[in-house]
């Protein structure tokens, strides 16, 4: 157990870069990955600024947004136990389909100005729906890649790569939402995740994976783990932070005239989280998991608290970039972690939990921030951001002990690469 906990704390080398991306197994399902999850950014900003568009009101289109939000958190945890079941390509086939109903069925109820609750219900069904190819993928790099360097690398990848995303995400969805009609954004971005999904599911490497026997009984899952509930406080906080910054910068853009600006603002702290996330992975510090996750979570809260400060929309995107450095860490640590502490056999689920604490931390973080803009401007969602972030970091390092390894299990036959 020792030496597996030390695997996890070492450092990754650009040479295990190298072999991660190299593997001949993981070309198609890491392209088939790319294209289901380039969009998830997009998908989330088009939908809040196409219902801002339509209602005029931030206030609802939080909720919309934050609904949505709730659908994925439900849906991560109940696919991420069927991939672990059965294998990612029949409920990621499954979903793909339903996706595209109901999304369908949510753009309908936009364009006919519907009830605000019949708009987050028919969100939360669309987030529900959501393939979880982020889930399935990173778990997948446990049956291509041996424990070590690489197999840490591919997880930093996974970080990276998500946060490149969230950097041509918003800007794209700020962009089209200005087109003739306002939610182009969400039909392409709902094209491509349904294209990518679909590809994903049918690649050999995925269409290979064999279920591994784990532990059963408990109706928590994965989570039964107490680590993996450290790990799950860590990812709230983590997604709390960004749910209130990603209502209150599109917000202070439209206070200050400038709407379309709101999505590239929320692409400059993602240029310095890829930037610094490489570094980071090279020299993680610190080097123990349990006082990496709030170290860095608290980092993150304290530097938010630095977007209340500009006066200007230029000075906002600077302190953006100074608090951006820490997201891609948090992203590597959390799927660090998960080796560490989920039991064998529930990787994907492991995943799922993760993601969900997450997606509700952002519906929180989304919905408690559209009203303090609506009341008291952006620069109070900023602090409030902050304060949210720091707290919850308290509780994870008061939880630090819990964060080792847990498993007994032997690990999966890697698939050959």
């Amino acid at each position: 157990m020792s030496q597996s906990v030390s695997n996890h704390e070492s450092r990754t080398s650009l040479a295990d870069y190298r072999t991660a991306l190299t593997t001949r197994a993981a070309r198609w399902p890491a392209v088939a990955s790319v294209l289901a999850r380039l969009p998830i950014a997009m998908i989330g900003i088009s939908a809040l600024l196409y219902v801002q568009r339509e209602t005029g009101s931030f206030a609802i289109a939080g909720l919309v947004s934050a609904g949505s939000l709730v659908g994925v958190s439900v849906g991560a945890v109940v696919q991420g136990r069927l991939i672990d079941r059965f294998g990612p390509t029949r409920p990621l086939l499954t979903v793909a389909v339903l996706l595209a109903l109901s999304m369908s069925a949510l753009v309908t109820a936009i364009e006919s100005h519907a009830a605000t609750a019949a708009l987050v219900s028919l969100a939360a069904l669309t987030g529900l729906t959501e393939p979880m190819v982020g889930s399935a993928s990173r778990a997948l790099w446990e049956r291509l890649l041996p424990p070590g360097g690489s197999r840490n690398a591919a997880y930093s990848y996974e970080a990276i790569s998500m946060e490149v995303f969230f950097i041509l995400g918003p800007g794209v969805a700020g962009l089209l939402v200005m087109a003739p009609w306002a939610g182009t954004g969400l039909v392409l971005g709902v094209a491509l995740q349904f294209t990518g999904a679909v590809l994903f599911a049918l690649s050999p490497a995925v269409r290979a994976w064999r279920p591994i026997s784990g532990p059963s009984g408990s109706l928590l899952g994965a989570l039964a783990s107490p680590g993996m509930r450290t790990l799950a406080i860590a990812a709230l906080g983590f997604g709390v932070v960004i749910g209130f910054v990603e209502v209150a910068v599109p917000a202070a853009a439209t206070e200050a005239g400038h709407a379309s600006v709101g999505g590239l603002l929320l692409s400059a702290w993602s240029l310095s989280s890829v930037a610094f996330g490489v570094a980071y992975s090279l020299r993680p510090w610190p080097r123990q998991l349990g006082l990496r996750l709030p170290v860095l979570l608290g980092g993150f809260g304290a530097l938010v608290a630095l977007l209340a400060w500009p006066s200007s929309l230029w000075g906002l995107a600077l302190m953006m970039l100074l608090a951006g450095a820490l997201i891609t860490p948090q992203s590597t640590a959390h799927s660090t972690a998960i080796e560490v502490v989920a039991p064998s056999g529930t990787a994907a689920e492991a995943f799922g939990w993760v993601l969900t604490a997450v997606t509700l931390g952002l519906a929180a973080g989304q919905s408690i921030s559209g009203y303090v803009v609506e009341h008291a401007g952006p620069g109070t969602a900023f602090l409030g951001a902050s304060a949210a972030g720091l707290v919850l970091a308290l509780v994870v390092w008061l939880l630090r002990d819990t964060v080792r390894s847990t498993r007994s299990a032997p690990v999966p036959e890697l698939v050959n690469a």
